[in-house]
């Protein structure tokens, strides 16, 4: 797997005159947005807005529990996506950047043995005499542990900026626990796809499975919010220029990962209120339940 290109910034759908005249968000006066609290009507940017049974509230509304004849602490703030609001929305994205850079210090320091042992591969052995490794062998922690492997410094360091550009905002809309759901969904359906239809002697490794399943739901998330469309379709057709024109890119799972990004994405926006996390989590397991079908089918062919 190779770098994934970072995400758009934030596109608005008013041309340059009328965005001049956009209202900035009351909590971050850097950020321009034309949706208001529907109580209030303070001007509120994405990561700010609380999904309500109509429309969005500002986070101060919902913690005072203004007009909802509750008491402040009966309802707390919530994401787009009905996670918890929280003071350092971008925490999950520092802890999974740490964690690459962390395994990328042990490759380095460790060498090719530390790699082989945790890259993606079906069935191969890694030298004359060595055993039979891989997938196929039992080995399905590969799937897993593939996606916090890279292969050189250009390949961390793209991989981490659009970590950091794309997961940061999408972790505060969605809240921790759908965005960690997310990322790990979207990267083993990437590791699957490159299962089952890579030879099974090409190893794989990356992070950029999980994060074109993060830029798939952004997609989905910023035509959820009817941001101008334009600014993602762009960025996708790059990216797909350099997956499939790039030598030594795993194009399987960068396409697993976006299928996957897209579906779990759309689940965590659009599900109902009412059935919300049964809905979101659903999803999730059912795009699991597809990781292992595609697994199960491709380790029987190999075996």
């Amino acid at each position: 797997m190779d770098q994934a290109p970072g995400s758009p910034q934030g596109p608005q759908n008013q041309g340059p005159s009328e965005a001049r005249e956009l209202p900035v968000c009351y909590r971050h006066p850097d950020r321009e947005t034309g949706i208001r609290c529907t109580r209030c009507e303070r001007p509120i940017c994405p990561e700010c807005m609380v999904d309500a049974s109509v429309g969005f509230q500002c986070p101060e509304c919902v913690r005072t529990g203004s007009g909802t004849g509750h008491a402040p602490a009966a309802s707390r703030p919530r994401t787009l996506a009905g996670g918890a609001v929280t003071a350092d929305p971008r925490l999950l994205t520092k802890i999974l950047i740490g964690i690459n850079l962390g395994v990328f210090l042990l490759q380095m320091s460790l060498g090719d043995t530390f790699t082989n042992h945790f890259e993606l591969v079906g069935r191969a052995s890694f030298s004359i005499s060595g055993p039979i490794e891989g997938v196929a062998e039992g080995q399905w922690y590969r799937l897993l542990t593939a996606m916090f492997l890279h292969g050189s410094y250009i390949h961390i360091l793209f991989n981490m900026l659009s970590l950091w550009w794309i997961g940061g905002p999408l972790e505060a809309a969605l809240g921790r626990a759908r965005y960690l759901a997310l990322y790990f969904v979207s990267g083993l359906a990437g590791s699957a796809l490159t299962y089952l239809i890579a030879a099974p002697n090409l190893p794989s490794l990356g992070a950029s499975g999980a994060i074109f399943g993060l830029f798939g739901a952004t997609a989905v998330l910023m035509r959820r919010l009817r941001y101008d469309m334009r600014p993602v379709i762009a960025l996708l057709v790059i990216n797909l220029i350099f997956t499939f024109g790039w030598s030594n890119i795993a194009w399987q799972a960068h396409i697993g990962g976006l299928v996957g990004g897209v579906v779990v994405g759309y689940a965590m926006v659009h599900a109902p209120r009412e059935r919300r996390a049964l809905v979101q989590y659903g999803v999730c397991a059912l795009v699991l339940a597809a990781v292992v079908v595609m697994t199960l089918v491709r380790t029987a062919q190999l075996t």
